[in-house]
C-alpha cells in the first residue's frame, strides 16, 4: 500500500485518494469476511504541498477592472462589495440590503465551526456603487436579469470579467488579502482585522500586521543608518506607494 501511494507522491491530491478509496475497499472487505487484515492500516496520508496560496491583486490590477467596469456595470459592484466589505466569497453573494441598518452590515457567518457576527459600515464609495448598480433584490451582488449567484458561478464570471480587464490568474479571494493589506498598512489592529474579516486566534490577523509593521519600522530605522551629524527626516511614503506595500 506504501508502494502505491509513493508512486503517486508526486501529486499528494491523487496519493490520498488512493488511499481513501483502498481504505473504503478494505474496511468494506473486513467487515464482509473476505480478508483478514486491512493494508491501509498505520499507512499515513502524503504531506500537502505547501504554496503561496491566493495571489494579492495589486492596486494597479484593481484601478484597471475598475476602468474596464464603470459605476452602473454589474462587473463593478462584484469587484466594489468585495474590495470595501473584505467578505468571503460564498458570504458576497448573500449579502444585501436586508442586512444593513442606518448604514451598517451586519451579517452571520460561519468560519471553523463557530458562527461569526461581522459588522461592516457600508463605506460611501460602496455606496455610490450600490447606488448606481444594477444589484439583486437580495443580494447585492448579481448576474445577469439580476438573478442571484452561487459562489461557483460567481466565480467563474468573476474571472470572467478579470480577464475582459487584461487581468489573469487573479480571484476573489486575492482582493480579501489586498483589503488586509490595505488596512494593516493604515494601522489596523489585528482585533480590528479579525472583527471585519471574521478571522480568530490571532495567526492570520498578525500576518498583515507584522508586514505593516515591518515597512513601518524599516523606515525608521533607516534614519538610524546616519552618523548623528548626518541625521535628516525621511519623509512618510506617498499614499499610493503606502498602499502598494505587499505582504513578503
Amino acid at each position: 500500500m506504501t508502494e502505491g501511494r509513493d508512486r503517486r507522491s508526486a501529486t499528494p491530491a491523487q496519493a490520498r485518494n488512493f488511499l481513501d478509496a483502498m481504505r473504503g475497499l478494505f474496511g468494506w472487505a473486513l467487515g464482509a469476511d473476505l480478508v483478514k487484515i486491512d493494508p491501509t492500516a498505520g499507512v499515513k496520508n502524503p504531506k500537502r504541498k505547501k504554496g503561496a496560496g491566493f495571489p494579492v491583486w495589486t492596486e494597479d490590477e484593481v484601478d484597471l477592472y475598475q476602468a474596464r467596469w464603470p459605476l452602473g456595470t454589474k462587473e463593478r459592484v462584484w469587484i466594489d462589495v468585495l474590495l470595501y466589505t473584505g467578505l468571503r466569497r460564498g458570504d458576497a453573494v448573500v449579502v444585501g440590503r436586508q442586512h444593513v441598518r442606518d448604514g451598517i452590515c451586519t451579517f452571520r457567518t460561519e468560519k471553523s465551526g463557530e458562527t461569526v457576527t461581522i459588522t461592516i459600515p457600508i463605506l460611501p464609495v460602496l455606496k455610490a456603487t450600490l447606488d448606481a448598480g444594477p444589484t439583486g433584490e437580495l443580494a447585492y451582488i448579481c448576474g445577469a436579469r439580476g438573478k442571484p449567484l452561487t459562489k461557483e458561478s460567481f466565480g467563474n464570471v468573476f474571472k470572467d470579467a478579470c480577464i475582459a480587464a487584461a487581468i489573469h490568474g487573479k480571484s476573489a479571494h486575492g482582493l480579501r488579502k489586498i483589503g488586509a493589506t490595505r488596512a494593516a498598512n493604515n494601522g489596523a489592529t489585528v482585533n480590528e482585522l479579525e472583527a471585519l474579516f471574521g478571522w480568530s486566534g490571532g495567526g492570520m490577523a498578525a500576518l498583515y500586521t507584522r508586514a505593516a509593521d515591518r515597512a513601518r519600522l524599516g523606515q525608521r530605522a533607516a534614519e538610524k543608518l546616519l552618523k548623528n551629524d548626518m541625521a535628516i527626516s525621511i519623509p512618510s511614503p506617498d499614499p499610493k506607494v503606502r498602499d502598494r506595500m505587499q505582504i513578503a
